[in-house]
């Protein structure tokens, strides 16, 4: 995905993955800034409880307001892959697992 445009954002390095997507870091190319996209992945879209869950997930994500929990800004579509928008991680521990972050102290 690195390198790819989709809609208004140029997708850059992964971050991190997990049972529920992918993230990659991203330039929004409307507002030129970074952000973090989440996509879910292409073997649940056609999942309803996936689909579901991944909204679950936003919309509780956008509910919280915790300097330890990524800001979520959207719940998008773009070229048919579900994504949450976020702002970028930046710091010491962007892209970092939690087991990295223990280690680091």
């Amino acid at each position: 995905m690195n390198g790819k445009t989709l809609g208004h954002y140029r997708v850059g390095e992964q971050l991190g993955r997990g049972g529920m997507g992918e993230v990659y870091v991203a330039d929004d190319l409307n507002l030129n800034r970074k952000v973090a996209l989440k996509f879910l992945p292409d073997a649940f879209t056609g999942d309803a409880e996936r689909m579901a869950r991944f909204e679950r997930e936003a919309k509780v994500l956008a509910s919280l307001n915790h300097p330890n929990i990524a800001a979520i800004y959207g719940l998008e579509q773009a070229e048919g892959k579900t994504l949450h928008r976020s702002g970028a991680c930046r710091g010491r521990y962007a892209g970092a697992t939690a087991e990295q972050r223990a280690a680091a102290g």
